[in-house]
């Protein structure tokens, strides 16, 4: 199979008016190598031996996440990481399902993390042997996540950590939890942070449930109240956690716009069209040309991912890209999801378990995602956040006006 395309990874100094500079990559061609392409070979040989891989099995081999660093990961290249991607596809193989472990935590822990947190951690989390949450948000600090005020405070070889994390997404079934605390309240706001790695199992930590209209509960309250974190588990240098902050969010970006229109999961805008086309097509040709639309958006995510992926391997953190990645993704979830609804017919408005129709016929998953497609445009940074960043990042335009950051932070009462 080939699919030619050319993509300009990373554009020239020209290219970006504002910030600092990125590796400049040369414009590749993202044609998928042929059946007898020694990089397939070499996938299908290991697929061979390993026919039901175990999460285990795939996350040593390196093909979890095969743009990771060895022996993690292969180092791969965009166009072997398609290769991966593709074989892994065709045999029916699915990689382990950990996305804040494989998305954000691991890169972070790749960077920053000690060789012991690294040998602790990252294999158990690429085999989803252990699931990972992240605990950012709080009641008072969403989108303004500098103003935190959940504390650690140093007893001996532990952190004692107090306050409250809300939107915790998988924390009822999480192992484990990356966690931002202030360590100095004397400090500006955007200092005197740290990040830790939390078990979610610890004495002191009550799990509550946010049920969203969908019915389902993904996330979470958290209250830590006196959780004894070792002192081993402190990710990079105390106070560091703001800029360790930053390489997570990036890498939270790139994950939530994966392939899936619902934060990388669920079905794929080509999905649909494959389900249209396997149902005889559609006669509306308005109703065509908005198909057509959201699988060009497709394509275009596709290739944004590619591009950062390329970054990655080139050594350079997620920039800007990443919120230009996720602002369009996230409207482009509710254009899929809302078209496949609208495609269902009247079947579109029952609730979900009530069946597909003649043209969708997996109707309940786009059902689900329909009502928990607003979410998209909040989780991992509004999208509001997202344009600001581009604004003042990728075009040079002046900031907006922000409250002193001298002042210290007052702990919780």
């Amino acid at each position: 199979m080939r699919a030619a395309v050319s993509c300009v990874l990373l554009g020239s100094d020209q290219d970006v008016p504002a910030g600092p500079k990125q590796p400049t990559l040369a414009a590749v061609d993202f044609a998928l190598p042929p059946d007898d392409d020694p990089r397939r070979l070499e996938v299908r040989d290991w697929l061979a031996q390993h026919r039901e891989p175990t999460g285990r099995q795939l996350a040593e081999a390196g093909y979890v996440a095969p743009h990771w660093p060895a022996p993690w990961g292969l180092s791969a290249d965009p166009v072997t990481q398609l290769v991966v991607d593709d074989e892994l596809r065709r045999a029916g193989v699915r990689r382990p399902e950990n996305t804040i472990g494989i998305g954000w935590a691991g890169p972070t822990i790749v960077k920053a993390g000690t060789q012991q947190q690294k040998d602790r951690y990252l294999f158990p989390l690429l085999a989803a042997d252990e699931i990972w949450c992240q605990l950012f948000s709080e009641p008072g600090a969403g989108s303004d996540l500098a103003s935190l005020t959940t504390r650690a405070e140093r007893d001996g070889d532990e952190w004692v950590v107090t306050g409250q994390k809300v939107w915790t997404s998988y924390a009822h079934r999480a192992d484990f939890g990356i966690l931002l605390a202030r360590t100095d309240p004397s400090s500006p706001v955007h200092r005197g942070i740290s990040y830790f790695i939390c078990p979610m199992h610890a004495a002191g930590i009550t799990v509550r449930p946010l049920v969203d209209m969908t019915g389902a509960h993904t996330f979470n309250e958290v209250f830590l109240d006196e959780v004894r974190i070792p002192a081993v588990n402190l990710i990079g240098n105390e106070g560091e956690g703001w800029s360790l902050a930053k390489v997570t969010l990036g890498n939270e970006r790139v994950s939530l716009s994966g392939s899936g229109a619902l934060w990388g999961m669920g079905p794929t805008a080509a999905d649909l069209v494959d389900e249209v086309r396997r149902a005889g097509g559609e006669p509306d040709p308005l109703r065509r040309q908005r198909l057509a639309r959201v699988w060009s958006e497709g394509e275009i995510l596709r290739l944004l991912r590619l591009r950062m992926v390329s970054a990655a391997v080139a050594g350079a953190d997620p920039g800007p890209e990443a919120s230009v990645r996720k602002a369009l993704a996230d409207d482009h979830g509710r254009h899929v999801m809302e078209l496949a609804c609208e495609l269902s017919g009247a079947s579109g408005m029952l609730a979900a378990g009530s069946g597909g129709s003649a043209v969708v016929g997996s109707g309940d998953i786009y059902k689900y995602g329909l009502l928990f497609s607003p979410a998209l445009t909040i989780g991992g940074g509004t999208s509001e956040v997202q344009r600001t960043i581009v604004a003042e990042r990728t075009l040079g335009l002046p900031h907006e006006p922000v409250a002193p950051s001298s002042a210290p932070v007052a702990p919780v009462p």
